[in-house]
Order: C-alpha cells, then sequence, then structure tokens
C-alpha cells in the first residue's frame, strides 16, 4: 500500500518538476528570442568621407522609426574605400555574420556582390540607376528576388546633366564624358548621352577610366580631342578620386558637371543628381518593413523624388563662366 502512495507521490513530483522545467525552459528560450537584437550589414562601395552625410541620414531614419543603434539594432559598416575588388570579400563577411538585411550602398558596384553572396538574405539597395535594365530585378513593381529598395533615377539625368550645361555655357561645343566601361549600367546609359548631346549640338568625346591610375592618360586624351566641358558617370571609383577630376578640370579651364554635390562642394563647378541622403533616409524603411517580416520580392522599388542642383560660383570665376540669373535662380545650393 504504501509502495503505491510512494510511486504515485513520485509520479506527482516528477510531473511538478517537469513542469516546472518545461516553463523554464520555455521562458528562457522566450527571453533570449525577445533579446535578439536585429543586425544590419552595410556595404558601401565608396569611402567612409564621401558618404558620411548619406549614412547619418539613414541613421536618422532609423532613429525616426525608434531604432537606436546600439540599443535595439546593430549596424555592420563595411567600406570599400572606392576599391571595387574588396566588395565580394567584404559582401562575403556580412553573409558569415549571419545579418538580417543588407543595405548595399554605392551603385551597382556594391549590389551585384551582395547579389552574388547570397539569395536569402534582404538587400535594399540605395544607388541603381537601372535595376531592372541591368537585371538586378524583375520590375520596379513587383522586384521578384530578394532585393528591393530605391532607384538612382533613370538615364535621363544623363540627358539633364548635358541641358543644364549647354543652357550655362552655350558656347561650348565639344565635351568629354569618363566612364568606365566595366559598369554593369553604363551602357544603358550611352544611347541617351548620345542622343541628349546630338539634340544640343554638342560632339561628345568618350574615354574610359577602369582604374585611378586611368586619369592621368584621360586627361591627355580629353585635351587632345579639345574638350570644352567635362562630365563624369556615376562611379565609387570616380568619386573616391575626384580630386584628381577636379584639378584637370580647373587646370583646363573646363565647363563641368558632375553627378554628385561632393564635387562642387570640393571645388568643382556643377552637379545635378538625386538626392542621396533622401534615398539613404528613405532606405531605413525597407529595412523597417523586412525586419517586421516583409519580403523584398513584394516591396516596389522606388523612384527618386528630390533632386539637386548645386552651382560654385568660385569655381565659375576661376574658369571665366558667368552663370546666367536664370541658372542661378534653380539652383538649390550656392557656394560662394
Amino acid at each position: 500500500m504504501s509502495t503505491r502512495h510512494e510511486v504515485t507521490g513520485n509520479r506527482k513530483f516528477i510531473s511538478i518538476v517537469l513542469g516546472v522545467f518545461l516553463f523554464a525552459l520555455d521562458y528562457s528560450v522566450e527571453a533570449q528570442q525577445a533579446k535578439k537584437i536585429p543586425r544590419i550589414g552595410f556595404l558601401l562601395a565608396p569611402s567612409r568621407s564621401a558618404v558620411a552625410e548619406s549614412v547619418e541620414a539613414f541613421r536618422q531614419g532609423l532613429r525616426d522609426l525608434s531604432y537606436m543603434e546600439g540599443q535595439n539594432i546593430v549596424i555592420e559598416y563595411r567600406y570599400a574605400e572606392g576599391k571595387l575588388d574588396r566588395l565580394p570579400d567584404l559582401a562575403a563577411e556580412l553573409v558569415r555574420l549571419k545579418v538580417d538585411v543588407i543595405v548595399a550602398a554605392g551603385g551597382p558596384q556594391a549590389i551585384w556582390p551582395a547579389k552574388n553572396a547570397t539569395s536569402t538574405i534582404p538587400i535594399v539597395t540605395t544607388g541603381s540607376s537601372d535595376p531592372v535594365g541591368s537585371g538586378l530585378i524583375a520590375s520596379l513593381a513587383r522586384p521578384g528576388g530578394n532585393i528591393t529598395g530605391l532607384s538612382l533615377g533613370g538615364r535621363e539625368l544623363f540627358g539633364k546633366r548635358l541641358e543644364v550645361l549647354k543652357e550655362t555655357v552655350p558656347r561650348v561645343s565639344r565635351m568629354v564624358f569618363f566612364l568606365d566601361p566595366t559598369s554593369p549600367t553604363i551602357s544603358l546609359a550611352l544611347n541617351e548621352i548620345q542622343t541628349s548631346a546630338q539634340a544640343l549640338g554638342l560632339q561628345i568625346q568618350f574615354v574610359e577610366v577602369r582604374s585611378p591610375n586611368d586619369f592621368a592618360g584621360a586627361s591627355q586624351a580629353a585635351v587632345k580631342g579639345r574638350a570644352q566641358a567635362l562630365t563624369v558617370a556615376p562611379n565609387p571609383v570616380f568619386t573616391a578620386n575626384r580630386k584628381q577630376i577636379l584639378e584637370f578640370a580647373a587646370k583646363n579651364r573646363l565647363s563641368a558637371i558632375y553627378p554628385f554635390k561632393e564635387y562642387v562642394e570640393d571645388g568643382g563647378l556643377m552637379s545635378y543628381s538625386t538626392k542621396l541622403s533622401d534615398l539613404y533616409h528613405r532606405a531605413a524603411t525597407y529595412v523597417d518593413k523586412i525586419l517586421k517580416g516583409a519580403k523584398p520580392r513584394d516591396l516596389p522599388v522606388e523612384q527618386p523624388t528630390k533632386f539637386e542642383f548645386v552651382i560654385n560660383l568660385k569655381a565659375a570665376k576661376q574658369i571665366g563662366v558667368t552663370i546666367p540669373p536664370s541658372v542661378l535662380a534653380r539652383a538649390d545650393n550656392v557656394i560662394k
């Protein structure tokens, strides 16, 4: 009789202990899950200084959505410093860290290494000029894979820069265009540039620049071609080495229009571009949606809504260019 009571008592005791254990285990798992902090991988083609303002805009976008870096979110920054051959390794490193989402910034040069490194981790872009034409996504409305984000702007931006330059300096008839032929999207822009140049009466000389070592030869080719003006393709290598380009333009008194305002802030004549800080700020909303369960394939890629036109009057004076009042009136920022 006592044995039966002892067995019953032992069973009750074991059941209680097992229940307490399972409760504690369940609580422990829930506590660990509650403490899991999302991790963002930030892959950037340019140097840290070149995109400091844009990165801060992204961080502000996260703060606006109640994400505090170091508290309830972690950002793993990886800068290629303009050395594009480093991007595949940096992307692979972020994948090994098992980040929850990768933000690829600095044009298709950063996006493709991220795409090649993972087909499962969501990727948010902030700088492809033609994500559909270059094969990154299926369509703007339904990207279809693990990539979504914001477009840098279509091919029409190249033509717009030529229009602004010709309006500012009507006498210009010969222009040199520095480009990297290995860029995934540059071929898509060439027709737009040639069409716009022909309509404006501009002769365009295309000069290839594949690395910083090519700038000297490119400059000589431009001088030999009697270039009166200059523009360059959006490219992290060009941006990182923009001082060489700016010095060449100033020395040869070339009227120039650039794809980013950083060129003008460092002494260039003009820039017309998508407002990068706005793109980066809006990228935070994509990260938020993905962390809350949205799939990249279902998040439409947005087109830019804000553009910047910047003029440097000091640079204009140095090369003997007078900016027409009608052009000055349209500038978003005038550096004196």
